[in-house]
């Protein structure tokens, strides 16, 4: 049986019940502890029924679960449930076999991020695993992420990472495709994020007095100073680029709303992935279907709907209709 976060809520519920000497708990007494247990966790929950919890029991009795000494004493003519042994609780022991293959599965996902924060501890980890509870590791990768292993800057992630997470303040040298020489700068880090198979990293810069992000590809150094780190206490990054596509995010710059015309053949493809989270159906017809979107304008944007040629039409507003105009014809002039 696969666990889930809503099974582990039932198991150290269960748990509870049978290491409790004090009360006798009879099979609709385990039910209704366990679905106080998810009520109390999700007010929205349906609870479960008797089969479930009949399920659940003879996982936590085998030996994929934790093996638990249940001892069922009859009382009349009904049945009570609790462990034989009283001093035992499923939070003491291990984790189980179910338990150790997701984990497995979960650090070898992570293990195919090369470059990363070090993940050579992973590696340690699985063969500890792989030894206690005798699993046989697929060596296949059976997952394939979009990532490009030979990225400049990648190497820094680690320290950024570091960096981000214990405060420290950097002296970065960096230079950007559009300057002929590097600048340093002082730099208090916040943020890592990838968008389009590249890395950018967010932060405080001194010089600039602003929140600004860095493409790691282009930082050529890094270096901790002893500087006093300075608090992100203005910008929420999970709400940072709520209007945006991609990483240019314009802090005195508002949404604005966005009409596209999009060829019917397309819509299939633009309905199961939305170009944004603002993605609103206006108007379908048998050649086209009409879009609202609410976004700042910048480049990620233009690039994102010039990716799909001529099956999208910016109607407004006319300054984005412009823009991908003159795009539009500046790469006629390159072909014609």
């Amino acid at each position: 049986m696969a666990t889930n976060k809503h099974a582990t809520i039932r198991y150290h519920a269960l748990d509870q019940c049978f290491s409790n000497p004090g009360r006798k708990y009879f099979i609709n007494d385990l039910l209704e502890a366990c679905n106080n247990a998810l009520y109390e966790y999700n007010d929205k929950s349906e609870g479960i029924k008797k089969r479930q919890l009949y399920e659940d029991i003879t996982f936590m009795e085998s030996e994929q679960g934790w093996s638990i000494p249940l001892e069922r004493v009859r009382d009349g003519k009904k049945v009570f449930y609790t462990y034989s042994d009283r001093k035992f609780s499923i939070n003491n022991q291990t984790i189980n076999e179910s338990e150790a293959k997701q984990l497995q599965e979960t650090l070898s996902i992570l293990n195919r991020f090369k470059g990363m924060p070090q993940f050579g501890w992973m590696e340690e980890m699985l063969v500890r695993i792989e030894s206690v509870f005798n699993i046989k590791r697929n060596d296949k990768p059976i997952v394939g992420f979009e990532q490009n292993p030979y990225l400049r800057g990648l190497s820094y992630f680690t320290e950024l990472f570091n960096a981000i997470q214990y405060k420290k303040v950097l002296r970065v040298e960096y230079q950007s495709f559009k300057q002929e020489n590097s600048i340093s700068f002082t730099f208090h880090p916040y943020f890592l994020k990838q968008y389009n198979n590249r890395w950018f990293l967010f932060g405080y810069n001194e010089e600039h007095g602003l929140i600004s992000n860095l493409s790691l590809d282009r930082i050529i150094s890094i270096k901790e100073i002893n500087n006093q780190y300075i608090e992100n206490k203005t910008v929420n990054f999970e709400e940072y680029f709520e209007d945006v596509v991609g990483v240019s995010v314009f802090s005195d710059t508002q949404a604005k709303k966005i009409i596209l015309k999009v060829d019917i053949d397309l819509w299939p493809y633009i309905k199961t992935k939305p170009l944004h989270g603002s993605q609103r159906l206006i108007n379908v017809n048998e050649k086209f279907v009409t879009l609202e979107l609410e976004l700042q304008l910048n480049y990620e944007l233009e690039s994102l709907i010039l990716s799909f040629g001529e099956k999208i039409e910016v109607i407004e507003p006319q300054e984005l209709r412009r823009y991908i105009k003159n795009r539009i014809k500046q790469l006629n002039e390159k072909y014609f």
